[in-house]
């Protein structure tokens, strides 16, 4: 998994479980967007045919685990909301370049940095989870998603850039996403 600069702190677990049907809910629309990000790039860069089968095969998953996610909204009795703007993710992308190759290649890293984060806090929660229920456990497999999601992105990049190019722009945007965790309040969403 990606070497993130900073652990997210318990304390975001205890937002997190302090109004965990919110955080369900966020949970969904993550899943549903992520899906909808992987499209957008098969759509954007249909050219660089070495992301179209890994990225549909991306999105679907990510629909999958939408889907698994508004069963288990559902079965709380909770409702999908309209999507508000993921403070988080959005700050991520406005670190993108613009244009070309630069642009691409930032499209790849930050996804795979917001696999990482969600990895790392899906295990969390699936850890907090009372052992053996079947909600800790679609918490571990969501976990171990995103961390192959997180590689996978990464894989891509180095299948158009070299290796130094890819580190040395994902260690960039590491940083930042470090000084980022560190500066969002905590809420109970999965960002």
């Amino acid at each position: 998994m990606l070497d993130l600069r900073v652990a997210t702190p318990k304390a975001w677990l205890d937002v997190v479980f302090s109004d965990f049907d919110a955080f369900l809910v966020d949970h969904a629309l993550c899943e549903r967007k992520a899906s909808a990000m992987g499209l957008m790039l098969v759509a954007k860069y249909f050219d660089r045919t070495k992301i179209m089968e890994p990225l549909i095969a991306f999105a679907r998953e990510e629909l999958e685990h939408f889907h698994i996610m508004y069963r288990i909204v559902e079965a709380r009795g909770l409702m999908l909301v309209s999507d508000e703007k993921d403070v988080y993710v959005n700050a991520l992308r406005r670190l993108s370049r613009s244009g070309g190759d630069e642009l691409f290649l930032d499209r790849l890293i930050v996804p795979g940095i917001v696999e990482a984060r969600g990895c790392e806090r899906l295990q969390m929660v699936a850890a907090a989870l009372e052992p053996g229920t079947e909600l800790a456990s679609t918490y571990m497999e969501l976990a171990r998603a995103e961390s192959r999601h997180h590689g996978l992105f990464f894989r891509l990049a180095r299948h158009y850039f070299t290796e130094d190019v890819v580190q040395s722009r994902a260690e960039e945007e590491i940083r930042a996403e470090a000084d980022l965790v560190q500066s969002l309040p905590f809420r109970a969403a999965v960002h």
